[in-house]
């Protein structure tokens, strides 16, 4: 027996009514913080507090109100060519989305809906970026069905000359949503992970609160003669303890913070990252992850434009990276998905390769930056050091003349360790172009890799500026949907040389044939 579809085509719909409860949520938690404040703030006088509190109720309850009236006046349909929203109270708006601009839909769960069973449902179209219609809420198999739906009516005129039947699209696109697993964290690889994310952003927020605080207290918290006078009161037992006692006292409140720092960093970590899987599907990489807020997005294969591989200081000493791809589609903010957050290079691998591209091995031919470029760019900082150094020296001259060397002598220290990191850094920033892709690399203590294929690059440019062009080298600029790369230094010969090379594929790429393969690989 077949089920009734959750969703019917040409029949317009609306949103889940308990969706507003998380509306409701939402409002009290941005209202509650400022009535608190204000009633504290004229706690001298009752009446006004009885204002507000009624003030800030009539807010909340308005907000229902419109919340409301708009959740009856919004509806969404599915045509046959597009998805079209209607909304507006007063005056109406309506926003159509063709199927063909629909790079995949995303699913999103926040603490509070994915309590209640509710899905917000977003489409990705690529359009630098941006999200340019979303669902808020839906029930999680009204959101499956959803995706279903568009997924197979984008896919179906690219998919009419390989299937006899839509029987037969319906059962590749329910195979689609199952693949191969390419990487994955548990909770023990997440713990390490959150070893690294170190974090002190918990006494940020509470700097950042204290502007609030003289509202409740008798006392400027800023105020630094209440504070030197309340130390020197305190202080005397605090000499009492003795020299070993207030050793141990500074050592444990230096372990404190390093746990607060250390927790704080676990609870990112695993609020972010929880049930971290990356799939190799038909459609191409899903990826799930998320604690409190769950998404599972899936990224179409052909859409991968670049890649890249970076890391930080200290868990590159122990070879841990992460895996972006570069995309039209929009990740947290960021024109790339995050596909391995947490990985090993030899985890990293089937991941690179089922994206179409490859590490560099030991054949790969390297080209390091031009010489004039390291010492060019070593001498315009200098140049900068030197000024900032003249500077303060005038400055530190006029209002505390016995610090004059100390200011120009640190300004000038500064300048020396920048050249020895710039002349050292030349030698690690490097490039190689193979018959497929070209790759980047730049960093000493943590490299980044830039990995982009050649097939997929529109454009190829060369920049000099003056300096550049007076010694004989470029700035090599790729271009490609969804992001860009830039190779600095490059000898003019061979900047040229890369150029042709590079011109010579995008000639021979038809990009309708690429943005067309939507249903090629099959798990």
């Amino acid at each position: 027996m077949t089920e009734a579809p959750l969703l019917t085509p040409g029949v317009a719909h609306r949103t889940k009514p308990i969706g507003l409860l998380t509306h409701a949520v939402g409002t009290l938690r941005q209202l509650v913080f400022p009535l608190v404040i204000a009633i504290f703030t004229l706690r001298e006088g009752p009446m006004a507090q009885w204002i507000f509190g009624l003030g800030g109720l009539a807010i909340i309850a308005s907000s229902l109100v419109l919340a409301y009236l708009r959740w009856t006046r919004r509806t969404f349909t599915i045509g046959e060519q597009d998805i079209r929203v209607e909304s507006g109270i007063l005056s109406r708006t309506a926003s159509s989305v063709p199927y063909e601009r629909i790079q995949d839909v995303s699913l999103e769960q926040k603490l509070l809906a994915r309590l209640l069973g509710l899905v917000s449902v977003k489409f990705e179209t690529g359009a630098g970026g941006a999200e340019e219609l979303s669902l808020a809420y839906l029930s999680q198999a009204q959101g499956e069905e959803l995706r279903r739906l568009v997924r197979e009516r984008r896919d179906e005129e690219a998919s009419r000359s390989q299937m006899s039947s839509l029987g037969e699209i319906a059962a590749a696109g329910d195979a689609a949503e199952h693949g191969t697993v390419l990487f994955r964290m548990d909770p023990r690889r997440l713990f390490v992970f959150g070893s690294f994310e170190f974090s002190l952003a918990v006494f940020a927020v509470l700097a950042g609160l204290t502007q609030y605080l003289d509202n409740f207290l008798d006392f400027e918290v800023w105020d630094v003669s209440f504070w030197r006078s309340l130390a020197e009161e305190q202080g005397g037992w605090w000499l009492e303890l003795g020299a070993y006692a207030q050793a141990m006292g500074a050592i444990l409140g230096l372990i404190a913070v390093a746990l607060i720092g250390f927790g704080t960093g676990q609870f990112r970590t695993f609020a972010r990252e929880w049930g971290f899987l990356l799939e190799r599907t038909a459609r191409g990489f899903r990826r799930r992850r998320g604690l409190f807020t769950r998404t599972d997005v899936v990224m179409p294969a052909h859409r991968v434009q670049g890649l890249t591989i970076g890391t930080r200081f200290i868990r590159y000493r122990f070879g841990w990276h992460s895996l972006r791809f570069v995309s039209l589609a929009q990740d947290a903010g960021a024109a790339s998905h995050v596909v391995a957050p947490f990985a090993q290079m030899d985890e990293l691998d089937p991941i690179v390769e089922a994206a179409g591209f490859h590490l560099p091995d030991e054949k790969a031919e390297w080209h390091r930056a031009q010489v004039a470029y390291r010492n060019v760019s070593i001498a315009i900082d200098a140049l900068l050091f030197g000024f900032a150094a003249i500077v303060a020296g005038l400055i530190t001259a006029v209002y505390s003349p016995e610090w004059v060397r100390v200011a120009v002598a640190i300004p000038l220290v500064l300048g020396a360790l920048d050249a020895l990191v710039g002349f050292v850094s030349w030698r690690f920033k490097r490039h190689a172009l193979d018959d497929s892709q070209i790759v980047a690399v730049n960093g000493i203590l943590a490299p980044t890799m830039r990995m982009a294929t050649r097939v997929k690059l529109h454009s190829v440019e060369i920049a000099q500026g003056p300096f550049a062009r007076r010694f004989g080298y470029a700035t090599l600029e790729l271009g490609m949907a969804g992001g860009e790369m830039a190779i600095p230094g490059i000898p003019l010969e061979r900047a040229w040389a890369v150029r042709a090379q590079v011109l010579e594929t995008i000639a021979q790429t038809d990009f309708s044939q690429l943005e067309s393969q939507r249903l090629p690989e099959a798990a």
